[in-house]
């Protein structure tokens, strides 16, 4: 019966039978060998930060890693890091250890001490200190550690992990990574010192690392410890997987566990591997690990990109690693053990890539998924109050927004109908799937749709939802997601040219497209749409009016785009207004408006200039795509609010929305309903 979930036959660990073989690291078991990876999370409140990691376990992972640590005041990276150096965290780390234990996984915390990019200690009256004398590239002067600070540090580790271990915690990662002190010290580029704990001797590099991993497992023997490694730092300059494979070298023996990672935050466009962009394949990261695993006897984890339990299966299965360690997979979905062990993996969430998360967190210190509500809402969710009255609901639009409110109000107990006016459900999204990189966009579109089909919503297609329907079906409640449309530049001279295309229409049809593109609007869609016509071989211009192009608050994802205008050869002219659209191009003038102050973010859009700096200027296309904006479809919304006693309005149909505040307000809208009244 439809609605109804079938148990599956066969128990899914014969399936996937390497993935959950238990494992012993130290002295800790481990019930499988999906963990999930550092992500550090705000200190207050720590209900909240207990919900989030909980929630983790909650969903079968076999240990929960609370993320980036600080081991000492002068190793402080940002003002809400979590403290270690401080006995009186231990309470709070109680309430963030306990319930990952009670859910069987085991809790684990990476600490780390930011060496030079201690940027916060040095904001309160410290100094960055690092391997060598130098500048942080910033205007901040680096000093040299002597080596009594060195031996203090390596207290500082074992210290911290005390502490931690007082909290609860099983397992420590130490992280020797992605630009940290201790990597730092292992760079051959980096460390240039002249004594025992640097130069050209690995040995002297690492010993650094390997006396904090000694020193942590004599004073706390119980721990199992791991350690984070760049397994290479992918960058010009950094060091290739050979150093890395020296440095895992140095670890074997020393460690419960070697966490194979790969590249620095320290680069801009190296972040984007150390956490995959959506330009990049799935596990892009694994034969770092892999490599690693040839030459020690450690147990190696391998980590970046991974959401699909056959290719976690098919890691483990064939050697490349031991472990799969799974950060933004289990934030788009904490379930994705108990699913693949069940049998219910057509069922997975796969995350997207698309950096909104990690996004999030840098701008508010909080985590929020694009296609997970319950991210940063654990606590709420953890305690929800059912409807007390069930009622019928009708959905006027079947995209992200229109599908998530479906089957949050189907899961509630309500009566659902979902009536879209196209021939299937995504919405205006639908228009990517030729666009290679947005492959995960199209899953997680699937994925609802599927959803939907084990759900009792009667779901309507080529049904718009007219007032005289609303009217017929008499709801209880109609929630309007009828989306937006793009805005047609009808201002522009040229506008209605044969040329002229609008990006939506480009996305389905590529081949309409000449050699030579302008692409007016500086926004994801026309960033995106730029990126995917110079990757079939066009000759593309991004022409933006204001000062900067915009990444909607998502900097990584844009980040990672302009590592893709590089590798394409995209041009870019802000400040740029066009006048005039003709069946050779685009007339332009500069606006004259000034660049604005350098981008405190680190990690966004580099700044791009004009292509000129006064007058006219007439770029050649053959093809111009629009990209300006969008315009919600609130009368057509607005005509149903008279057809029910409740009626609400949710997404692109109030004001253009990303995916993250689309499907949110589906899932907010549709669990309130019937709570109260």
């Amino acid at each position: 019966m439809k609605g109804e979930r079938e148990i599956p036959q066969t128990a899914m660990s014969n399936k996937f039978p390497h993935l959950f073989e238990p494992i012993v690291l130290g002295k800790r078991f481990f019930k499988n060998r999906i963990f999930y990876s550092p992500t550090g999370y705000k200190e207050q409140p720590v209900d909240e930060a207990a919900c989030y990691y909980e929630r983790k376990a909650m969903g079968g992972a076999a240990s929960v890693c609370v993320g980036d640590a600080a081991v000492a005041a002068d190793g402080i990276a940002r003002s809400n890091q979590l403290r270690l150096d401080l006995t009186a965290t231990v309470p709070a780390l109680e309430q963030i250890t306990a319930p990952i234990v009670r859910h069987g996984a085991v809790p684990a915390v990476e600490i780390l001490h930011a060496g030079n990019c201690a940027h916060y200690s040095a904001s309160i009256g410290g100094k960055l200190y690092g391997p060598v004398h130098t500048d942080d590239g910033n205007g901040h002067v680096v000093y040299e550690m002597t080596e009594e600070m060195i031996l203090k540090n390596i207290e500082d580790y074992a210290n911290a992990a005390a502490v931690a271990q007082s909290g609860g915690f099983e397992r420590v990662v130490l992280h020797a990574g992605h630009g940290w002190q201790l990597s730092q010290f292992l760079a051959p580029w980096s460390n240039t010192r002249k004594d025992r704990w640097g130069g050209p001797s690995i040995e002297n590099r690492a010993r650094f690392m390997v006396a904090a991993c000694d020193r942590i497992r004599q004073k706390c023997p119980n721990l199992t410890l791991e350690v984070r490694i760049s397994g290479a730092e992918c960058f010009e300059g950094g060091y290739d997987i050979g150093e890395g494979v020296e440095i895992a070298k140095q670890l074997d023996g020393h460690c419960d566990i070697i966490h194979v990672s790969a590249s620095s935050h320290e680069v801009p466009l190296a972040l984007t591997l150390m956490s995959p962009s959506m330009f990049k394949p799935d596990g892009v990261n694994v034969k770092y690990a892999a490599e690693i695993k040839k030459y020690v006897n450690t147990p190696v984890a391998t980590v970046g990109a991974l959401a699909d339990p056959e290719l976690m299966e098919e890691i483990i299965a064939t050697g490349k690693a031991d472990v799969v360690e799974v950060a933004r997979g289990l934030i788009a979905d904490p379930d994705i053990p108990i699913k693949a062990m069940l049998g219910r993996e057509d069922e997975i969430n796969q995350c997207m890539r698309c950096l909104y998360c990690y996004s999030h967190h840098m701008h508010r210190s909080n985590y929020r998924c694009a296609i997970n509500p319950e991210i940063g809402n654990e606590h709420e969710i953890k305690h929800d109050t059912p409807p007390r009255f069930k009622k019928k609901i009708l959905i006027a639009g079947g995209g992200i927004g229109g599908m998530q409110a479906a089957l949050t109000a189907a899961d509630r107990g309500h009566q659902v109908i979902l009536c879209e006016k196209a021939d299937r459900l995504g919405g205006a999204l639908r228009c990517e799937e030729l666009v290679p990189f947005k492959k995960r966009l199209g899953m997680y579109l699937d994925h609802q749709e599927h959803m939907l089909t084990k759900t009792n919503v009667d779901v309507r297609l080529n049904t718009p939802v007219t007032p005289e329907l609303a009217k017929e079906l008499a709801p209880d409640v109609i929630i309007a997601a009828m989306g937006a449309r793009p805005v047609v530049p009808k201002f522009l001279k040229g506008w209605d040219n044969e040329n002229v295309i609008g990006a939506e229409e480009l996305y389905m049809a590529p081949e309409k497209c000449g050699r030579r593109l302008v692409v007016l609007g500086g926004g994801l869609v026309g960033m995106e749409l730029a990126v995917f016509m110079a990757m079939q071989g066009r000759e593309v211009t991004i022409v933006e009016m204001m000062p900067t192009l915009n990444d909607g608050g998502n900097n990584l994802q844009g980040l990672s785009l302009s590592g893709e205008f590089e590798t394409y050869g995209v041009k870019i002219s802000v400040a740029t207004r066009a006048l005039e659209i003709t069946d050779k191009g685009v007339l332009c003038e500069f606006t004259g408006e000034p660049l604005p102050p350098k981008n405190p973010m680190p990690f966004a859009l580099p700044q791009y200039e004009p292509l000129g700096t006064e007058g006219t200027v007439f770029f050649e296309a053959d093809t111009v795509a629009y990209a300006v904006g969008q315009s919600p479809l609130r009368e057509d919304a607005l005509a149903l609010r008279e057809c029910a006693p409740e009626f609400y309005m949710i997404g692109d149909c109030v004001a253009p929305k990303n995916i993250h505040e689309a499907s949110s307000a589906g899932f907010f809208t549709a669990r309130d309903i019937g709570r109260r009244f």
